[in-house]
């Protein structure tokens, strides 16, 4: 039985976003965002099958005008994945998302309106069964908050939090998620574990405007990491400066070095030295490429050299070990045979997709003997 560093999950709500249930007992649901303008029906339906196929549990989508509204049907008919409908300031793109036939929004109840046109869309989403995030933003805190704190922090984007939550409740709604987002790790880290004491609503993690590829997966990976560490979180999010898959791999990357959740190939690989009989750098480049369709759970170790490399690959379902002329193969931790350096590389990734197949054949076979 593998380490467990996380502690037990924090006890939330339970709701749906489709038929994706978020907090309680549900696995940290790993969603991203169209960068597409929605009115572009072709590229936005291309990017979220694309997201979808990556893994996405859920996929976002703006509704910010009412043209972005009259496309969402046709949208929602050419995909299968549940969108969440991101609404600012007007109420109308909230009903006009809703009649759509969207599976949640995000948006703050305080943004849009008189309580008049907050119950409406209350009321719209409660006939429906449609659940509701509240999303907090240190950078768009209200104007009163940065007046008494005198600039975002923690405290701010809780007080914000608890006012639309309130609202919310005073509607007898509570089919809500609670995001508390900032650039700011210690800022993010501290809101959430501040109001988790406060509230049982499940939670959607991010660092917001995180950056680059490699730098916002870094912050990005030290901020929810801290946080899923401690038991909380219920569904996340990457925000990168980067194409939206790279976001649902750098989430499941996240999930799978915590033992959250196990999806696709988790490569074991050395960081090379002199050692090495094989280009390892070159090899998991193309091995992460060639082998980023796979969706069973596996470990894979690419080691350069004998010293460690016998010793991680027994413990891995697949491996090879760098050699000298010839590179040695394993499988569930036994030798299984000689590889070249040039064919190295193939080899591997049609022993993963045998594997792969075998794996999904098997639990389909198990679905099948449980239902």
């Amino acid at each position: 039985m593998r380490d467990q560093i996380v502690k037990t999950r924090r006890k939330t709500r339970q709701v749906r976003v489709g038929d994706v249930l978020v907090g309680g007992d549900a696995p940290v649901a790993v969603q991203s965002m169209t960068n597409t303008l929605t009115t572009d029906i072709d590229a936005t339906v291309a990017q979220t099958r694309r997201l979808s196929e990556a893994g996405a549990d859920i996929v976002r989508i703006s509704v910010p005008d009412s043209d972005s509204a009259s496309a969402m049907p046709e949208i929602l008919n050419q995909i299968d994945v549940p969108v969440i409908a991101d609404i600012h300031f007007s109420y109308k793109m909230a009903l006009a998302a809703l009649d759509a036939g969207v599976h949640g929004l995000r948006l703050n109840p305080g943004n849009i309106g008189s309580r008049e046109r907050v119950e409406t869309v209350v009321k719209a989403a409660q006939e429906r069964n449609i659940s509701i995030r509240i999303g907090v933003n240190a950078g768009s805190l209200e104007k009163p908050l940065l007046e008494k704190y005198g600039e975002p922090c923690a405290e701010a984007m809780v007080e914000s939090a608890l006012g639309h939550i309130h609202i919310l409740e005073d509607m007898n709604f509570q089919d809500i998620k609670v995001s508390l987002k900032a650039s700011n790790i210690p800022m993010t880290v501290s809101a959430y574990r501040k109001l988790a004491e406060q509230v049982d609503y499940p939670f959607h993690l991010g660092i917001t405007e995180a950056g680059s590829k490699f730098g916002g997966t870094v912050k990005s990976s030290i901020g929810l990491g801290l946080l899923l560490a401690d038991g909380i979180g219920d569904t996340i999010r990457i925000s990168l400066a980067a194409e939206p898959e790279e976001e649902i791999r750098a989430g499941f990357e996240i999930l799978k070095c915590l033992n959250l959740r196990h999806r696709g190939v988790n490569l074991i690989a050395c960081p090379s030295c002199a050692r090495q009989k094989f280009d390892v750098i070159r090899t998991v480049e193309m091995l992460e490429e060639r082998l980023a369709h796979i969706r069973e759970p596996m470990d894979v170790a690419v080691i350069g050299c004998v010293v460690n490399g016998p010793g991680e690959a027994r413990e891995a379902g697949l491996g090879v070990t760098g050699g000298y002329p010839v590179h040695l193969m394993y499988k569930d931790g036994k030798p299984s045979g000689k590889v070249k350096a040039a064919d190295l590389v193939e080899q591997l990734v049609q022993e993963v997709e045998a594997r792969a197949e075998r794996l999904a054949v098997a639990k389909d076979h198990n679905a099948e003997d449980k239902s």
